[in-house]
């Protein structure tokens, strides 16, 4: 699994993931490969970026599906763009990429399988596995270490000058206590968008 944080503060959003992958009992170190979890596409509202949650085999595939989205079909700067995207991109995983999309019987939508986050100009998003879209005002995380990382983004929030420095202490809480997370840890930050 994973740690990945998203934070909203002072004009900036941050997004943070630790670089550990696990194979069953297996760990794959940075030390060993690229192990980025974390991804930058360009859309209408710059830079955008993307860290995942779940199986490894996700990775490659939604880097390469996002990627070669036409650039009006990729939109991801409100809530409703990021589910109209997911929801067109949802058909094309299953024909391209042979996404399997049953979890359970009793499932009331077709699963995507993935978790991801979305941190860009217009704010921090969340998109879980039946295409559930939320949009953070402070900070969130997925993956295996997302509670300690919660518990310590809540803890240094109110302190806090940036929103880097939260997601710097999420994911340090992460890495340190999540057998599946481990560091180093790729951060990135924008400036947000002034409000219209």
């Amino acid at each position: 699994m994973t740690t990945v944080v998203v934070v909203r503060k002072a004009g900036q959003v941050a997004i943070a993931a630790d670089t550990l992958v696990t194979f069953g009992d297996t760990r794959l170190a940075n030390r060993f490969e690229d192990n980025t979890k974390i991804f930058k596409v360009e859309t209408d509202v710059g830079p955008t970026y993307l860290g995942m949650a779940g199986t490894v085999a996700h990775f490659p595939v939604l880097r390469k599906a996002i990627g070669s989205m036409p650039r009006e079909i990729l939109k991801l700067g409100n809530k409703d763009d990021v589910f109209d995207t997911f929801t067109k991109l949802h058909p094309y995983l299953k024909d391209n990429f042979f996404l399997q999309t049953k979890e359970e019987d009793s499932d009331p939508y077709e699963s995507s399988q993935f978790s991801v986050v979305i941190a860009n100009t217009t704010g921090i998003y969340g998109l879980y596995s039946y295409r559930e879209v939320f949009e953070f005002k402070e900070f969130w995380g997925i993956g295996s270490g997302r509670s300690f990382a919660l518990g310590a983004m809540h803890s240094i929030y109110a302190k806090a000058k940036t929103a880097r420095e939260v997601a710097e202490a999420g994911i340090a809480a992460g890495c340190e206590f999540d057998r599946n997370s481990a560091a180093p840890a790729d951060i990135f930050t924008l400036k947000m968008r002034e409000a219209k």
